[in-house]
C-alpha cells in the first residue's frame, strides 16, 4: 500500500485565515524534511517549524487584543480554538496518529504545563471589563432618559428657568415688533418654535401678547393649540386669548372676526377650551354679550359628548348668572345622550331655585323649557313632581305653560311600560 501524500502548507490559500489553513492541512511538514523512521507505514511525524509557530502565536495575540477592546467580551469560540491550536502545535509530539487522531487532539481539552500557562497569561487582560448584555445597555439608556425627563418636569413645576441669553431676548423683541403690526403672510420662524420651548411662557411674555394684532392672535392660537398639550393650551387660552377676547368685546361691543376664529381654533382642544375659557368666564360674572358670542361658537361647531357633559355638570353646580343659562341651553340643544348623573345634576340646578324669591330672568325660563323638551323622559317621577313645584314659585306667562305641558305629557324613566295584551 502506498503512502498518502500530503499537500504542502507553506503555500497559503487566498482568502483563508491561518487557523482554517491549519485545520485543513492536518499534516504540516517543512520543505526538505526527511523521514526519520522509514519502516513505519501510513504515518509521518507531525510538527510545526519555528517560523510557522511564531506566526500562529502572533495571530493569537492580535485576535486576543481585538477581543479585549470589545464590550465585556473576554473570550469567544474562535479565541478558544486558536488557543488550543497554538498550544497543540507548539508541543512536539513523537506519537504517530492518523487524520482522525489529529481532529480528536484538537477538539479535546488540553492539559497545560506551567510554561504554557505563563505564555497565555501574557495575552490575557488582568482586569477584564464586566460583561454586558443587550438588556443591560437598553435599561441604562432608559434610566438616563427617565432622569432627563424628571429634571425637565421639576424645572417646569418650580419655574427654575435660567436667564435667557441677550441675543435671544433681542430676537424676540424684534418678533414682538412684527406681531404688533402683523396683518397677513408668513410668521417669523422664532415665533413658531415657542410652543416647543421648555420656558415658553417666559419667551411668550417678551413678545407682549396684549399688543398683538387680531390676525397675529389668530395665528398664535392655531400654533399653540396644535403644538401644546391640553394642560399647556389651557394656560394659553386663559392667560392670553380670553383677556384679549373680553377686552375686544368691551371696547367694540362685538368680537373681531379673527378673534372669533381664534376661539373656533381653541375649540379643537375641547378640554382646554372649557377649563381655560368657558368655566373662568362664568366664574367671573360674564356679561350676556360675552356669553352670547362664546355660546354661538358652541352652537355652530361640534363638541365631543364627554367634554360637553363634563362642562354641563360643572355649570349646573356653579353659582347662577345669566351666562350659565345661555351655555346650558346651547349645550342642551345639541341633544346629547347624557348620563343620568348629568341629568340629575341639571334637575338639582333648577330645584335649587325653589327658595329663591327674586324674579328670575327670561333666560332661566328658556333654559328650563329646553331641558324638559330634550330630556323629559330621562327624569324620574319624583323629579317631575319637584319640577312642577318649582313652576308654582317661578312662573312666566308665556313659557311656564309650555314647561308644564311637556312634564305632564311625558313618561318618566322609572315607569314600567305595560306589555301589550296578547
Amino acid at each position: 500500500m502506498g503512502k498518502v501524500k500530503h499537500e504542502k502548507s507553506n503555500k497559503k490559500k487566498k482568502g483563508m485565515d491561518l487557523s482554517d489553513q491549519i485545520l485543513e492541512d492536518k499534516s504540516v511538514r517543512p520543505p526538505g524534511r526527511t523521514k526519520q523512521k522509514p519502516n513505519r507505514h501510513e504515518s509521518d511525524e507531525e510538527f510545526v517549524d519555528e517560523k510557522l509557530s511564531r506566526n500562529i502565536l502572533e495571530q493569537v495575540r492580535l485576535q486576543q487584543e481585538e477581543l479585549e477592546e470589545e464590550h465585556g467580551v473576554s473570550k469567544t469560540k474562535k479565541s478558544q480554538k486558536m488557543t488550543k491550536l497554538s498550544v497543540g502545535f507548539e508541543r512536539d509530539s513523537d506519537e504517530e496518529s492518523d487524520k482522525s487522531d489529529s481532529e480528536t487532539y484538537i477538539e479535546q481539552s488540553i492539559d497545560l504545563n506551567q510554561d504554557d500557562e505563563k505564555a497565555l497569561e501574557q495575552f490575557m487582560s488582568k482586569n477584564p471589563p464586566a460583561q454586558r448584555c443587550l438588556a443591560d445597555i437598553i435599561m441604562e439608556k432608559l434610566t438616563e432618559k427617565r432622569t432627563e425627563i424628571d429634571t425637565m418636569m421639576s424645572d417646569n413645576d418650580g419655574m427654575q428657568v435660567k436667564d435667557l441669553d441677550e441675543r435671544v431676548v433681542e430676537m424676540y423683541k424684534n418678533v414682538r415688533n412684527i406681531l404688533a403690526v402683523y396683518r397677513s403672510g408668513k410668521l417669523p420662524k422664532p415665533f413658531k418654535i415657542i410652543p416647543s420651548l421648555r420656558n415658553w411662557e417666559q419667551v411668550l411674555h417678551i413678545t407682549r401678547p396684549e399688543n398683538w394684532t387680531a390676525s397675529a392672535m389668530y395665528q398664535g392660537t392655531r400654533i399653540f393649540a396644535s403644538n401644546l398639550n391640553a394642560k399647556m393650551a389651557q394656560r394659553f387660552f386663559n392667560l392670553v386669548l380670553l383677556p384679549r377676547v373680553r377686552d375686544d368685546i368691551a371696547q367694540y361691543k362685538q368680537l373681531n372676526y379673527h378673534l372669533y376664529m381664534a376661539l373656533r381654533k381653541a375649540l379643537f382642544k375641547p378640554a382646554a377650551f372649557f377649563k381655560g375659557i368657558l368655566i373662568p368666564l362664568c366664574e367671573s360674572n360674564c356679561t350676556l354679550r360675552e356669553a352670547t358670542i362664546v355660546g354661538s361658537i358652541l352652537g355652530k361647531y361640534s363638541v365631543p359628548m364627554l367634554h360637553a357633559a363634563a362642562a354641563m355638570l360643572k355649570l349646573a353646580e356653579m353659582d347662577y348668572n345669566g351666562g350659565t343659562s345661555i351655555f346650558l341651553r346651547t349645550l342642551l340643544d345639541k341633544k346629547y345622550a347624557l348620563p343620568y348623573r348629568v341629568i340629575d345634576s341639571i334637575v338639582f340646578h333648577f330645584l335649587g331655585f325653589s327658595s329663591e324669591r327674586r324674579q328670575l330672568p327670561v333666560l332661566w325660563h328658556q333654559c328650563f323649557l329646553t331641558f324638559v323638551q330634550r330630556y323629559k323622559e330621562n327624569i324620574s317621577s319624583e323629579q317631575k313632581e319637584a319640577l312642577m313645584d318649582v313652576l308654582k314659585v317661578h312662573s312666566h306667562p308665556e313659557i311656564s305653560p309650555d314647561i308644564r305641558w311637556e312634564l305632564l305629557n311625558s313618561k318618566c324613566r322609572d315607569e314600567v311600560k305595560e306589555e301589550p295584551m296578547v
